[in-house]
């Protein structure tokens, strides 16, 4: 009897744990969770801070190319996908194959913690290389630039410096910078800002009104919307807007805000080979094609740029972007991101 009711017992736990795993989805759980997928294909999963506008078209392009490969991304800002892989580290074991953000000391923290495999992709001598001490622990795929985004309805005269933004009156109350805790290019761009002018500059700016925004994306549609009249954006975000005939343009100041966004493969990924051909694409001539036709900057000197977005180009960008020593400000993150809000969220 003993026998009978633990056999029955066995057969219910097992027909509840395959129904919890019927509906899981196919999400990035799941596909983490193993090296294939139902249909037998291998499943890529990738964490990434792009938008729908930059990583849609890059995903299609390798699936064309690889149709073996089925791939699942999951886009978020670079803060949360960071808690997200610190939880799923406590648990056992991270879901994601490949990340790629642009919230740089974040590598350089996945590469101390020993979570990043070392690869050097098969095409790295063709691109453009901003890291000075790289190692293979993770790639720069991208050398995205943010600027000063204005609502050219609200705003007629374009800003020629940083400091008009601390100073003029027409983004008195009204210029938004994302929360650097929730962005990666946000933060990275607070760094750059700081190291260059000082945190005085961001005084100055809270005296004039500056706003923290929420994402990335959220700052440049309440610019578009006319709830700010200007904004710190990223590049393609921006373009990506304005080709759907959002009132906006794009102005940068001499001192050139550059945030590499590196790629990295995950050490423990059960499809190693799969990351690695998903990270020689994306630095293929073929990707690098679809960052530039997105509106930011690529890695590579050999794909055009439509002049319409008016981006420097990968030479410019890597000679005039504010330089930092990455491992530098790696120890002082926390510390920047609460002396930022403390400056421009005090009342």
């Amino acid at each position: 009897m003993r026998k009978k009711g633990m056999a029955l017992l066995l057969m219910l736990v097992m027909a509840l744990s395959t129904a919890l795993f019927a509906g899981c989805g196919g999400g990035p759980k799941q596909a983490g969770s193993g090296s294939g997928s139902a249909s037998g294909k291998q499943k890529l999963v990738i964490y990434t801070s792009m938008k729908e506008a930059l990583i849609s078209g890059i995903v299609e392009g390798f699936k064309k190319k690889y149709p073996d490969i089925e791939v699942d991304y999951q886009s978020a800002g670079a803060g949360k996908l960071m808690a997200k892989i610190a939880a799923e580290r406590q648990s056992g074991k991270i879901l994601a194959d490949v990340i790629w953000t642009s919230e740089v000391p974040d590598f350089y923290q996945m590469k101390k913690d020993g979570i990043l495999e070392n690869y050097t992709p098969s095409n790295f001598n063709e691109i453009l290389n901003p890291l000075d001490d790289y190692d293979g622990s993770f790639t720069a795929a991208r050398l995205g630039t943010l600027g000063i985004v204005i609502n050219t309805d609200k705003v007629k005269e374009p800003p020629t410096a940083w400091e008009d933004l601390a100073t003029k009156p027409e983004y008195k109350n009204a210029f938004g910078i994302a929360d650097p805790a929730l962005s990666g290019t946000s933060y990275m761009s607070v760094a750059l800002l700081q190291k260059q002018f000082g945190w005085e500059y961001f005084n100055r700016l809270h005296e004039n009104g500056t706003r923290i925004g929420k994402g990335s994306g959220q700052v440049i549609d309440d610019t578009s919307a006319g709830e700010l009249s200007a904004c710190l954006g990223v590049d393609y975000i921006t373009n990506s807007k304005i080709a759907k005939g959002a009132h906006l343009a794009m102005v940068y100041p001499p001192e050139l805000l550059m945030v590499p966004s590196p790629v990295a493969i995950f050490k423990n990924s059960s499809n190693i080979d799969a990351a690695k051909k998903f990270v020689d694409y994306l630095l293929s001539q073929e990707a690098q094609q679809k960052v530039s036709d997105a509106g930011t900057v690529p890695v590579r000197t050999d794909v055009k740029q439509d002049p319409k977005f008016h981006l420097p180009t990968p030479q410019d960008a890597l000679k005039n972007g504010i330089k930092v020593v990455y491992t530098e400000i790696l120890p002082h993150k926390e510390a920047t991101i609460k002396e930022f809000t403390e400056i421009i969220g005090k009342k």
